[in-house]
């Protein structure tokens, strides 16, 4: 039976420099490809593709991740100057989570299930 192994979502930007140096500078990706109107950053073993949309013909997206140690995830992107959206919050499905915006408006949120250290 096929198994999907990884998925990585295609998000539109209106400034291709201006969303790669966002992403690497206050949420701690890094750039594993660039051409263009296309690039790559990855963190962990999380990668999203960044797709120059100049013309606004894309709605913003949004990404759902799973981590570890939402506190201190949290803090860093804080202190890095993320545009956090929403403060970390008990979910009643048993997660906690929290979400960041990009310039363009995609939204990526973090959480992490309760009962898993």
């Amino acid at each position: 039976m096929p198994r999907l192994a990884r998925v990585a979502p295609e998000l539109p930007v209106a400034d291709l420099d201006e969303s790669l140096a966002y992403y690497v500078q206050k949420l701690g990706f890094e750039v594993a490809m660039r051409m263009a109107n296309y690039a790559i950053v990855e963190r962990d073993d999380v990668a999203l593709h960044l797709f120059l949309d100049d013309g606004g013909r894309h709605s913003p997206v949004g990404c759902h991740m799973f981590v570890g140690d939402l506190e201190s995830l949290f803090a860093e992107l804080e202190r890095y100057g993320a545009t956090v959206t929403q403060q970390i919050e008990l979910k009643p499905w048993g997660n906690r989570e929290f979400r960041v915006k990009d310039g363009f408006g995609n939204e990526l949120k973090f959480t992490e299930p309760l009962g898993e250290d």
